[in-house]
């Protein structure tokens, strides 16, 4: 995150640092708006700019509650894209949420608790969608169709 927007967020060496979202802004550099610029030399010149959201890690079982849990779902769902960053180095000083580095262990339980959260979403949602439906309502009859 620090690398990409150069905001200087903590970065610790025990869990759960980052407990609220750091947010930074990054412009994208375009050589097409350099060229438009010059051509037009309008009085001011917005670049495109991407947010990222640096978003404390997530542990086996936050879909349960476990570590930040829901918070860290509450996290996520405003996002617009997922970006994993997984640690792939060993290094004794620095501690891992389940004492050993594994990448492909830690992705796997992302993303087995961001689908255990979304099915959680949707059996939450799954009732008030099958009443509205009884009713004949054609937006809900559509959302049950793709639910189920």
């Amino acid at each position: 995150f620090n690398a990409i927007t150069k905001a200087g967020a903590l970065a610790a060496n025990y869990p759960f640092a980052t407990i609220d979202p750091n947010v930074g802004i990054v412009e994208v550099p375009d050589s097409r708006l350099i060229k438009l610029e010059e051509m037009v030399q309008p009085k001011k010149t917005i670049p495109t700019t991407f947010e990222f959201t640096d978003i404390a890690g997530i542990v086996k079982g936050a879909s349960k509650g476990e570590g930040l849990g829901n918070k860290f779902l509450s996290h996520i769902r405003e996002v617009d894209a997922i970006c994993q960053v997984v640690r792939a180095f060993d290094d004794e000083n620095v501690t891992h949420v389940s004492g050993r580095v594994n990448p492909l262990d830690d992705i796997e339980v992302i993303n087995m608790e961001l689908v255990l959260a979304d099915l959680e979403s949707v059996e939450k949602r799954l009732p008030k969608i099958e009443k509205m439906a009884r009713q004949k309502d054609k937006t809900a009859e559509m959302e049950l169709r793709i639910l189920t």
